[in-house]
């Protein structure tokens, strides 16, 4: 058998007792009104204590006493017991018997304040006296002994007092050290477990221990219960818990039991005589409540059975204050929940309470909670501490549970916002890595997850989950991943830690990242791995994606110390310098990938290292584009959800921000949904890009534009754009250069003739440039124009033509063989345009040099096409200037072999002499074939010099003599 049960709702609660025990609790008002004519009726006599079962039937005459006053104490006798209470005061009281006589005189004064002035006087005069004499006797008493009469006569005398309302336990310091005293005295003693020894011999006679301690322990309850029969400001019941509250709390279960007990009966006593008055001085309340909670869950039954009385008592007594309290502007809604109240309250009777006592305890009081916020403020925060002080305690997990189940209940009813979070969460994040039982790790987490499903709540609770440091220990990662979330609130959730990371990537006036970037993106890796919110992961799959690479682009080649951590996260430790914002970012965008079953895409970034790209600084949006197209290749849903999520995004965030969204977005043009967008959405935008003073975003804007020139509907607002585009030849970015070609290639048809012939002089600029895709896609595009010149406008452009014969003609001869092949093509474009029939000597892959005939051939053929043949030669030899050698070799010999076909006329006017000083600095050349060459070509020119000087000198000598007479 435990130290106590209950025995009745009308009995005293006697830790251990028999189930048949009848010994009277409450004091009935009448009766305690009426004390002054009548024997004591808070004493247990001869005849209550023979009905127990198992106890002897002997007097108490010799440890006990009976005062049965049959009418007032005269003049006379007040004035003797008043002197032989002085003495007491000035003597030391060394027997029982002295003890028990000031004891009993000390009550018997008691009974004659209210009619006799000389007591009342002498009373209030001596109160610290009295109190200094209890605690003296109490002090005075044996540590764990029951077998001295003493104790329970301090406890009646204290009654008698409180009963004339003169309180010994109230006011000054020295009578709350007496009520701690007192209360230690009885609540303190081992259980009786230990107390119990068969015939153990008091003094006097023979007596059991169960005995004793059950006399004491009722003295000790009547005790407590004068202090509230009377107490219509609650301010006596205030004082009482504060006393009882450490022994409520007692590791100790007999000291916890009896502390329950006493407070249950305190509660009942306090119940059936409630009279209320304005101001109520309780200030403890939902302290009190909450604590009433967590012990109906108490392992102890006779714990938790008391404490389920208590709590039922206590909500009756709650009820009453909000009725005595309430907002008169608010009567209506008052009647009704009281109306609520008392229905629950008759429907759930005590004897359920025993049954489930700490869900319908805690069902009723979240009800009331419910109904009208029938604790203020100040309670709720008293409750919400008190609860979070049960949550805190190691050494008693059943506690922990009852205080997880209960602050998950106060959180699911509490309909208004209060403002506890904080104080929870801080109490739940201390308590991760120290609370060791599964079943309490359990409840954490189910509080976190009603905490964080409820919106009002859901940012300050994750923003106390991301104040920790990262990566997140093996605790913190569990909660992230058993997250308990209800379907509906999922999306909720995930979508407030997403968009904390979205607001990180909102400016770019920071100077470090910022840490919650770095911590929501560790925590979204946590959630993926738990895969509790799945459904949730899949509807904000776009967003996720999104967010994440833009995570990744600030991250790049960032280290922890470029991350402004609050100070004292780290304390005691440094950060690995493996732990970097970027691994955070990529292995949560792997994870969202796979997870969202995207492996095809996932390994398609794997063979062709697309995540080694996206690290990249300089090729970030090549992996970027990739992983677009990996999406749009093998998922097309997933690829446009993303799509018409990326025409809002693209206007949000920073630069990273914007040029991410921007590369994802202009891969997914590609795709025929891209058509469906009005213009604005699409080419305006891209239009917007091209006139960035920013690179990569031109180079976007024109991919973008390259995929829905593929469009016919896009292709008439596109070619508004080209004049724009035309400008962007020039540039100095290659990749610009060549998307605008691919892009004037598509519209080169198209063309009037003014642009067209602005478009091939741009193009013929370009020929030999050193970036060798730019030379030859400028050589495509100028043999695409050349074909799209129509019939009547071939005489303008016929010159423009004529001079990119020679270049054409020289690179065919390029070391590259892509450029020598495309200036091939186009000179046989330009031959068809000029109606001409090259020699098959020009379509020879091998080089000039070695077959000269063929050089030969070809100059015979330009000697009789083309006239101005001088000007030919001051073009060609332009070119033996290049910095490719195959150039200079083939331009300085088809300069030698073509002097020879040049009009003495043409070299009359200028001479040879600027052919031969550039062929002579040719001869030092470091490359012996082409000194070679030179020389020869230097030959030829001479020898064309002096042809023209011989001929020169014989045509003065012809026009002299016709000059001479005869």
């Amino acid at each position: 058998m435990g130290d106590g049960q209950i025995c009745g709702r009308e009995e005293i609660v006697m830790p251990y007792a028999s189930d048949s025990d009848s010994g009277s609790v409450d004091l009935q008002l009448g009766n305690l009104e009426d004390i002054k004519k009548q024997p004591s009726s808070l004493e247990l006599t001869d005849s209550d204590i023979s009905e127990i079962p198992g106890l002897p039937r002997e007097s108490l005459t010799d440890t006990s006493r009976h005062l049965t006053h049959q009418g007032p104490l005269g003049e006379v006798v007040v004035e003797q017991l008043i002197q032989s209470i002085q003495k007491f005061f000035n003597g030391e009281l060394k027997s029982e018997l002295e003890k028990l006589t000031a004891l009993r005189s000390l009550s018997s004064l008691s009974r004659t304040l209210p009619s006799d002035e000389t007591t009342e006087s002498f009373i209030h005069s001596h109160i610290a006296d009295i109190v200094h004499l209890l605690s003296t006797l109490v002090e005075e008493e044996p540590l764990q002994s029951l077998f001295s009469p003493v104790l329970q006569e301090v406890f009646i005398t204290i009654t008698d007092f409180s009963c004339q309302d003169v309180y010994l336990l109230f006011g000054s310091e020295d009578r709350a050290d007496l009520f701690s005293l007192v209360t230690k005295s009885v609540i303190a003693l081992p259980s009786i477990k230990t107390l119990i020894h068969p015939q153990e011999i008091m003094p006097g006679g023979s007596c059991n221990s169960e005995y004793l301690y059950r006399r004491t322990f009722q003295a000790f309850v009547e005790m407590l219960q004068s202090l509230v029969i009377k107490d219509r400001h609650l301010e006596n019941l205030d004082i009482i818990f504060k006393h009882m509250d450490p022994w409520l709390r007692s590791d100790k279960d007999h000291e916890r039991e009896r502390a329950t007990a006493s407070m249950t009966q305190v509660l009942k006593c306090l119940f059936k005589h409630l009279s209320l008055q304005l101001p109520v001085q309780f200030q403890r309340l939902g302290h009190l409540v909450a604590l009433m909670a967590l012990l109906c869950g108490d392992p102890l039954k006779e714990v938790a059975e008391e404490a389920a009385e208590g709590m039922h008592y206590l909500l009756h007594i709650t009820l009453r204050l909000k009725c005595i309290t309430y907002d008169k502007k608010n009567r209506q809604r008052l009647k009704r929940a009281v109306k609520k109240c008392r229905e629950l309250l008759e429907l759930y009777n005590v004897k359920q309470f025993y049954s489930c006592p700490f869900r319908i305890a805690q069902f009723i009081f979240l009800n009331h909670l419910r109904s009208s916020s029938f604790l203020n403020s100040n309670d709720l925060y008293q409750f919400v501490m008190a609860t979070l002080d049960g949550l805190k305690n190691l050494k008693h997990p059943h506690t922990q549970r009852s205080a997880g189940d209960l602050l998950k209940a106060l959180v699911k009813n509490a309909q208004s916002r209060f403002e506890k979070v904080p104080e929870i969460m801080g109490v739940i994040c201390a308590l991760l890595s120290t609370s060791s039982q599964p079943n309490v790790r359990q409840q954490i987490t189910n509080i976190v997850s009603l905490l964080m499903s409820r919106p009002k709540y859901t940012d300050t609770v994750i923003d106390h989950l991301l104040c920790h440091p990262v990566p997140y220990d093996r605790h913190l990662a569990e909660l992230w991943r058993t997250l308990e979330v209800e379907l509906p609130k999922t999306t909720w959730i995930l979508w407030r830690l997403l968009r904390k990371l979205q607001k990180c990537h909102d400016s770019d006036s920071q100077d470090k990242m910022a840490y919650v970037a770095v911590a929501v993106t560790d925590a979204l890796y946590e959630v993926f791995v738990g895969n509790r919110l799945r459904a949730a992961t899949f509807r904000l799959f776009p967003q996720l994606l999104m967010t994440l690479l833009v995570q990744v682009h600030h991250a790049i080649g960032l280290t922890m110390s470029d991350v402004a951590i609050p100070s004292g996260l780290y304390p005691e430790q440094e950060v690995s310098s493996e732990v970097t914002p970027l691994c955070f970012a990529i292995q949560a965008t792997k994870t969202l990938l796979l997870r969202t079953f995207c492996w095809q895409e996932f390994n398609i970034m794997e063979k062709n290292k697309g995540w080694t790209l996206l690290e990249g600084k300089d090729c970030h949006l090549q992996g970027v584009s990739l992983l677009a197209n990996a999406l749009l290749e093998r998922n097309h849903l997933l690829a446009h959800k993303v799509m018409y999520l990326l025409v809002p995004f693209l206007n949000r965030g920073n630069n990273k921000h914007k040029l991410t969204s921007a590369g994802f977005f202009v891969e997914l043009l590609q795709s025929p949904v891209a058509r469906r967008f009005p213009s604005i959405y699409c080419v305006a935008r891209l239009k917007d890009w091209l006139l960035l003073e920013n690179n990569p975003f031109k180079i976007l804007a024109l991919r973008g534009l390259c995929y829905l020139t593929r469009q016919e509907e896009m292709r008439e607002d596109i070619k508004s754009l080209l004049p724009c585009i035309l400008d962007l030849l020039c540039e100095s970015d290659e990749k610009i250069v060549l998307l605008a070609i691919q892009i004037l290639l598509q519209f080169v048809r198209t063309m009037d003739f003014t642009t067209l012939t602005a478009m091939m002089k741009t193009l013929f600029s370009l020929f030999g440039d050193v970036r060798p895709d730019v030379h030859r896609f400028s050589m495509t595009l100028f043999g695409a124009s050349i074909k799209s010149v129509k019939y009547a406008d071939k005489k303008g452009v016929e010159s423009q033509v004529l001079d990119s014969l020679v270049p054409l003609l020289l690179y065919s001869q390029d070391e590259n063989d892509a450029i020598a092949t495309e200036s091939r093509q186009v000179l046989t474009i330009c031959a068809r345009f000029l109606k001409w029939k090259l020699p098959q000597a020009v379509y020879c892959k091998d080089p000039w040099f070695i077959n000269p005939s063929d050089v030969a051939t070809i100059c015979k053929f330009f000697g009789k096409k083309c006239k101005g043949k001088v000007n030919i030669l001051a073009q060609t030899l332009m070119f033996s200037k290049n910095a490719k050698l195959p150039i200079r070799r083939a331009a300085v010999l088809f300069v030698g072999l073509l002097s020879r076909y040049v009009d003495h006329s043409e070299l009359g006017t200028k001479g040879t002499d600027w052919i031969e000083d550039d062929l002579k600095k040719l001869l030092h050349d470091p490359e012996p074939s082409l000194r070679i060459i030179a020389s020869q070509a230097l030959f030829r020119i001479q020898k064309a010099g002096a042809e023209l000087h011989s001929r020169q000198t014989l045509y003065g000598l012809r026009k002299l003599i016709g000059c001479l007479p005869f």
